[in-house]
């Protein structure tokens, strides 16, 4: 299934709710809060309250990705999360982190710089529910899509095949209606979408992102 997780970092946080509830209208699967804290990026966003927040106003899943330079001192504060993201550079042991997400109850995903090699992780594929590649550098929106990660898409998604597995493949970071559909093609079927989703007319980008990912999609 293709899952378009709208980044509300891109949004108008003075407008949240109204921005939040167009995307759920356009078909959006999830909402992707990143919490940053200053110190692992150089930006400041969000917080357990925003979660709060927001669970008053939609019934999307909402997912947590922590951006942040120690997420295991943090893991209980987003509790409340449907799934909590991970940096894998910034767990020194991942398998425990993996472990006491799931304690928590949430679903677990982890982020991979695109500095970063994917396989190391082949240890812990079986144990997440999404493997999210990051196309650009985190902490800012805006920034553009560095295509060279569909390799590690690539192999993401021969590995799951070849393994059996049923994590999600995800794409974080210069999505667009162009972008979406390369990620696709290479094996892709989870996208965080920042400014191509709150531009405009939210519940009518949205909608063109999943037309655009749906035309693309591989069958394999």
């Amino acid at each position: 299934m293709l899952h378009l997780s709208p980044s509300i970092l891109a949004a108008d946080t003075a407008n949240l709710a109204v921005a939040v509830c167009a995307a759920e209208a356009g078909g959006a699967d999830s909402l992707h809060i990143d919490i940053m804290d200053g110190h692992y990026v150089a930006n400041y966003a969000f917080s357990p309250k925003t979660l709060a927040d927001l669970r008053r106003v939609t019934t999307l899943p909402l997912h947590a990705h922590l951006e942040v330079g120690n997420p295991d001192a943090v893991l209980s504060l987003f509790a409340a999360a449907d799934m909590i993201i991970v940096q894998e550079d910034a767990t020194p042991n991942l398998t425990s982190t993996i472990a006491a997400i799931r304690r928590l109850g949430c679903a677990v995903g982890v982020a991979v710089n695109r500095n970063r090699s994917v396989e190391p992780l082949l240890p812990v594929l079986d144990r997440v529910d999404l493997l999210l590649v990051m196309a650009v550098e985190p902490g800012f929106g805006g920034q553009p899509f560095d295509a060279s990660v569909l390799d590690k898409v690539r192999w993401l998604h021969a590995q799951r095949a070849s393994s059996r597995l049923d994590f999600a493949i995800g794409v974080d970071g210069g999505v667009n209606l162009s972008t979406i559909a390369l990620s696709v093609a290479a094996g892709a079927d989870f996208f965080a979408v920042g400014s191509a989703a709150f531009t405009g007319d939210i519940t009518e980008s949205v909608r063109q992102l999943r037309a655009a990912a749906s035309a693309n999609r591989r069958l394999t």
